[in-house]
């Protein structure tokens, strides 16, 4: 039974501090279990705060008490999101010339190193040193590029690069990516892939300048060519902070975590879950706010046909205070093409389930502590913004026969209920 020290990053501390012990139960390559106890000391901290906020709450957290993940997890959800994800694992894999999913998850865990997803990190003991946390800059990308090729291949990676792809799964899924650093911040940077069927890494930061463009909350984006006419996506890292003393890393959980559910669990979850999930953890005076920010999010994945929208993709920061959580700025948004009359998207929108329509948004408002009149205005706004993504695109960079790829994402808002909406006006 492997035992690790769990670290966080706490707001006003130079170094991360152990907050308690993970025992992971594992048979073989198999996990049958984890459990964890708060250290007595982490417990008095006046800054400590959870780390997970469903399952490990520290309101009970004295006593050496031993807790298990809730729900019948295997793993903490909280752990689970400081866990490589796909992509993190094909790295690591790499290294360590391990078949697909072919390690413990506890070799995992360890080896996902310093740029892992939010403010946790997992070390064999107390005084375990921290990995060294050193960033390739801009100009390295090509090299990385390169590398990120030979991980999709399966072909060895130069150990000099291989540490800056494994990144938590809060961050991205399975595409090539990795940390560098630009302008004294840190950004995931998005690699093209030779298995895109578009030019992903273009047409995704232009739909994220478009959902900027309709009022929703977006982390600074930019594109950067690579010697062969490909370019680069880079998205600032939101769960990391610059500040004179250095880069801080933000306690940050996956919706997945804070509803305390499996993934298999995530099909069967709706935007009204995590509104409710937002209501309960939300910090005071910022849940109305967060709450319309999410049906903002929910209506333009409807208009550019995001169904990846699942669980994972979507993200809370703690507050440094440790008063509640406040949902992330937007990631992970990529239109997909489709002829399909009928859409779904991966979460249920309204009282009609998934369907990916305006009418079923506008039905199931109350549940986001919208009034009809307040909800039509909103979409009808990003409506307005939507309709225009072709010129938009082009402005951005966007070639026009990719657009032409990509344009059967975007339904006319009048066939997907619009008329509903208008009424309500």
């Amino acid at each position: 039974m492997p035992h690790r020290i769990v670290f966080i990053h706490l707001a006003g501390e130079k170094d991360a501090v152990p907050t308690g012990r993970l025992t992971m139960i594992e048979s073989g390559i198999d996990l049958r279990g984890s459990r964890f106890a708060y250290g007595r000391r982490y417990v008095e901290r006046p800054n400590a705060l959870p780390v997970d906020p469903v399952s490990l709450p520290l309101a009970d957290a004295g006593d050496g008490r031993e807790w298990v993940p809730t729900g019948g997890l295997l793993l903490f959800g909280a752990l689970r999101d400081a866990t490589p994800d796909q992509w993190g694992r094909r790295v690591i894999e790499n290294r360590l010339r391990a078949p697909p999913n072919g390690l413990p998850e506890s070799i995992y865990l360890d080896q996902a190193g310093p740029h892992r997803a939010g403010a946790l990190d997992v070390r064999e003991s107390p005084i375990s040193s921290a990995s060294a946390s050193v960033l390739p800059c801009v100009l390295d990308l090509g090299y990385l590029q390169d590398a990120a090729e030979r991980v999709e291949s399966g072909e060895p990676v130069p150990a000099s690069l291989d540490i800056f792809f494994a990144v938590g799964p809060s961050l991205g899924g399975a595409r090539p990516k990795a940390v560098v650093s630009a302008e004294g911040r840190e950004w995931i940077a998005k690699f093209p892939s030779r298995h895109d069927p578009f030019d992903i890494p273009v047409v995704e930061r232009a739909v994220l300048e478009l959902a900027r463009d309709a009022d929703l909350n977006v982390p600074q984006t930019r594109l950067v060519p690579l010697a062969d006419g490909r370019q680069v996506m880079l998205i600032e890292r939101f769960d990391r902070q610059m500040h004179a003393s250095g880069c801080c890393r933000r306690h940050m959980v996956s919706a997945l975590t804070l509803l305390g559910r499996h993934e298999s669990a995530s099909p069967d979850s709706s935007y009204a879950d995590l509104a409710d999930a937002i209501s309960k953890y939300g910090v005071d005076g910022a849940v109305a706010a967060d709450r319309i920010e999410l049906y903002r999010r929910m209506v333009f994945n409807i208009l550019v046909s995001n169904d990846d929208d699942h669980l994972r993709n979507h993200a809370f920061l703690c507050a440094t205070d440790g008063s509640g959580w406040r949902l992330s700025p937007l990631y992970d948004v990529v239109p997909r093409p489709q002829i399909a009359h009928d859409r779904m998207l991966h979460l249920s929108v309204g009282p009609h389930g998934r369907s990916a329509r305006l009418d079923n948004a506008l039905a199931g408002c109350g549940r986001f502590g919208l009034l009809r009149p307040n909800a039509a205005h909103i979409i009808d706004r990003i409506v307005r913004v939507v309709r225009e993504w072709r010129e938009r695109f082009e402005a951005a960079g966007v070639d026009p026969r990719q657009c032409d790829r990509v344009g059967s994402a975007f339904p006319r808002a009048r066939d997907i209920g619009m008329q509903a909406v208008e009424k309500a006006l």
